[in-house]
């Protein structure tokens, strides 16, 4: 595994999302992927899946402090003692005093953002949560952060894959040394039908889905939470370590169409 770094701290470049694992089969897989080197685990309060996250982290031979552990609150708690006391419960279900990254899900402008990052800077001062993130900030949101509120966030976790640029937020990260996290990185699968992916992949002994994480992850300041359930994908997904794209193949996935947004709910911001 390889790692990027921000504000002093690392993190492995490829983690797993666990958004849809449920029950057994995400205490499972969570298992399995710690055991293959998987070292960075991505949830959140709506995933309804932290206890079982939790149980495979604690019976793991992994120690915990050498899992990068984050979750999310969701967009309706942001009140500042909703914050407190959901983070609390958080812990409570993943059997652990902290989580290394602690993010708003979503933003919400019912909420006075200022006093919702209060609210973690508060968790992040008592060691609860030991950086503090959102998701799916737009560039004009995550400015508001770093310009008007002056608070220095380790991650805005969005969209991105070959169909959907971030361009101008990774130009952000590199005058502020923060990161993007990636997620849906293989576009739900989309990539696996891209005739470009596939022949870049095919040079290379990878599939599609390994080429788009390798675009990603060469990218200075990205890393990528690749959702995955089999041994098989687990696997798969950290392979892409033994392998550099060209100039002209990178450049050639920059040029594919970037306007395809997979992940756009009723209460998402204006892109």
């Amino acid at each position: 595994m390889q790692f990027k770094q921000a504000q002093g701290i690392e993190i492995p470049e490829i983690g797993l999302g666990t958004y849809k694992l449920y029950g057994r089969d995400c205490k499972k897989t969570v298992t399995e992927a710690l055991n293959i080197g998987y070292r960075h685990i991505d949830t959140a309060q709506m995933y309804k899946n932290e206890t079982e996250i939790g149980d495979a982290i604690r019976l793991s031979p992994v120690d915990r402090e050498d899992v990068f552990l984050s979750t999310k609150v969701w967009h309706t708690n942001m009140e500042h003692d909703d914050i407190l006391q959901t983070v609390e419960d958080s812990l409570e279900n993943l059997q652990t005093p902290y989580v290394d990254l602690l993010m708003i899900h979503w933003p919400n402008e019912k909420y006075d953002l200022q006093k919702t990052l209060e609210a973690m800077l508060v968790l992040r001062d008592q060691g609860k949560a030991m950086n503090i993130g959102v998701c799916n900030f737009p560039i004009d949101m995550v400015k508001t952060v770093f310009e008007d509120l002056r608070i220095p966030i380790f991650t805005n976790q969005v969209e991105f894959h070959p169909f959907l640029e971030q361009f101008d937020l990774l130009d952000y990260t590199y005058e502020n040394d923060f990161l993007i996290t990636a997620y849906s990185p293989l576009a739900k699968g989309k990539v696996f039908e891209n005739d470009l992916l596939n022949d870049i992949g095919e040079k290379y002994g990878k599939t599609a889905g390994q080429i788009s994480l390798r675009w990603l992850i060469e990218q200075e300041n990205v890393i990528a939470i690749p959702k995955a359930s089999s041994r098989e994908h687990l696997e798969e997904n950290i392979d892409i370590f033994d392998f550099e794209l060209t100039d002209d193949e990178f450049e050639a996935i920059d040029n594919l169409d970037k306007s395809t947004r997979l992940v756009n709910p009723s209460f998402a911001p204006s892109w």
